[in-house]
């Protein structure tokens, strides 16, 4: 049977939309490892699942490259977005997620004509159990140095609400990514701290208001991007004294994003800024897994822009 399916990026994080009425179409974690292959034009990092709600504009799925099934993910939600206003015919709407309704908007586009859409990030927690994760005892991990992740690095650890590790580190671990290949593989897998794995993030502060994200995404590995771990890394790296601005410029492999973090006590509003490119629109067997046809647009052409930008602010200390 022939479907329309579309590839779409955030940030460079790349995914396939389908919008369905049917939840149960197909076994999704399947159709997703097909789906993301690097011979299937290029793979993905997951597919996006746009589908009906009682209690919001539309509802969100996220099934990760290796088929399993992620709580939120802030640049899918960014693309989601822009399909659901576009089809909408609004600025603003209401998103189902796995653990709450996300408010999006369309936004100025952040460098050109690069459609850019603002997403809300929540909830927060800092507590251990949310994502989950155990260390000797404690109930938070905040800025410590953790002896069996790294005799240097200081990490926190939060749930927004995918679960990350956020460690503040100097130029020299994101020159080379070893340290964080390393502990983000022990991390995802069978090991005594993170019993579902966890997103491990290195955030390098470049400016008192800019940082650089590269994350190690459970179910994925080194992604190009992941919009809850730079909203994470914008809000930790706030929180301790690393950026002074409520609006953060963070860039990472595949582009850059605003984050804006307010704080009222415990309490954290954070919102997510970024480009929702569309970059093709296929035609396919969705029951014999079979490519029919191929649209691509012309937007990749407009975000190259924003990858130049980026390969010049990083250019000291990238490859």
């Amino acid at each position: 049977m022939e479907r329309t399916l579309l590839k779409v990026h955030g940030s460079g994080n790349t995914f396939y939309l389908y919008q369905t009425n049917n939840e149960n179409e197909v076994d999704w974690a399947k159709l997703t490892t097909w789906l993301c292959q690097k011979e299937n034009n290029d793979g993905a990092d997951g597919l996006l699942l746009v589908l009906p709600s009682t209690i919001a504009d539309a509802k969100m799925r996220v099934i990760n490259a290796d088929g399993s099934e992620a709580s939120m993910c802030g640049n899918g939600l960014r693309c989601v977005a822009r399909f659901v206003c576009e089809q909408l015919e609004k600025e603003e709407a209401l998103i189902e997620t796995m653990k709450a309704n996300l408010k999006v908007r369309k936004e100025t586009p952040l460098l050109n004509n690069i459609p850019s859409y603002a997403v809300e990030i929540s909830p927060v927690s800092f507590a251990l159990s949310s994502l989950p994760m155990t260390y000797n005892g404690q109930e938070e991990i905040r800025h410590q140095v953790i002896q069996e992740f790294s005799s240097t690095i200081p990490f926190t650890a939060v749930s927004v609400p995918n679960p990350h590790l956020i460690g503040i580190v100097d130029q020299s671990y994101i020159e080379n990514n070893t340290h964080q290949k390393s502990l983000a593989e022990r991390l995802n897998g069978e090991n005594e701290y993170c019993v579902d794995g966890v997103n491990v993030s290195y955030v390098y502060p470049m400016k008192s208001d800019t940082i650089f994200v590269r994350t190690f995404e459970r179910g994925v590995g080194f992604t190009n991007a992941c919009g809850t771990a730079m909203t994470a890394s914008a809000l930790v790296s706030k929180l301790n004294g690393y950026v002074n601005n409520d609006v953060i410029t963070v860039f990472n492999p595949g582009g850059f994003v605003k984050c804006e973090v307010k704080t009222n006590g415990d309490r954290y509003e954070l919102t997510l800024i970024g480009n929702a490119t569309v970059t093709a629109e296929y035609t396919f067997d969705i029951h014999h897994f079979t490519f029919l046809n191929c649209h691509e647009t012309d937007e990749q052409k407009q975000y190259e822009k924003c990858i130049e930008l980026v390969q010049k602010e990083m250019a000291s200390f990238t490859n």
